[in-house]
């Protein structure tokens, strides 16, 4: 699994990317805690999506929705130069 420049490798057997991916968000959820984090409940989603189809459904309609609300404002600006009159 690559994030940008980085590789996570993930167990090859379904059972163990399901025990790790349920581990990371289980902990993930104790964020408040020093060594514990937040951000350990998105990457256990991402991790648990490679098996799991609602999950994999989930994920795949939030990054629509983030690349239509990041597309939003461009979109806005082009349009804005549509509707000047002459």
């Amino acid at each position: 699994m690559r994030f940008g420049s980085r590789t996570l490798k993930l167990p090859r057997s379904a059972n163990a990317r399901i025990a790790v991916g349920t581990a990371l968000v289980c902990c993930g959820i104790l964020g408040f805690l020093p060594i514990l984090g937040f951000w350990m409940i998105p990457l256990g989603l991402v991790v648990l999506s490679q098996d799991l189809p609602s999950v994999r459904r989930w994920r795949r309609s939030l990054a629509v929705r983030m690349e239509r609300r990041k597309r939003a404002p461009d979109q806005r600006r082009q349009g804005g130069n549509d509707r000047r009159g002459p």
